[in-house]
Order: C-alpha cells, then structure tokens, then sequence
C-alpha cells in the first residue's frame, strides 16, 4: 500500500531535472535538499512534482553541519551535514 514514489525536480521556469524517490514528499524532500546549499537564514526553495499527477509540493530547504551520533559508525566523520526541510504549500500545474 504505501509504495514508494517518484518526485521530479522541478525549477521556477518549469523544466524538471533529477528524480527523488520517498513515501512521502517530505523524505523525497530532505534528500533533494542535502544536495542543495541553503542555510537556515537563506534557504533554497525546491520544488517536487510528483509524477503522474500535477501536483508540486514546494518546500523550503537548508542543511547545517551537526555533530555525528554517538552510536555512529567507525568511518563516519565526526561532523555530518543534517538536510531540513518545512513545507509551504502545494501548487496545482495547469
């Protein structure tokens, strides 16, 4: 029932590159935002749509630099990139 599904990267103009997979938008989200270079003062705003429908979910996006786990692996470094993601709306494509 709840299988993944494909969001494509989508910008204002329109044209759609890279394609994120999740269950939900918002871990599709996440994912595209730890290749993005927003911080929590300027974020980037990405824009998912979800194919076979003409929804797009749009989502502001940052990622800071955080300490590692304490239970994390041996080759993890002791600083990790840790993606954020709010939502802001859902829009509708014509």
């Amino acid at each position: 029932m709840a299988d993944t599904r494909n969001f494509v990267l989508r910008d204002v103009d329109g044209t759609e590159h890279g394609v994120f997979t999740g269950k939900q938008p918002r871990q599709a989200a996440l994912k595209a935002a730890n290749r993005g270079k927003g911080t929590k003062s300027k974020p980037d705003i990405i824009r998912l749509r979800e194919r076979g429908t003409k929804k797009v979910h749009v989502f502001k996006a940052w990622k800071q630099v955080v300490a590692a786990p304490k239970n994390k692996p041996e080759w993890m470094p002791d600083k990790i990139s840790k993606p954020f993601v709010k939502k802001e709306k859902i829009e509708t494509i014509e």
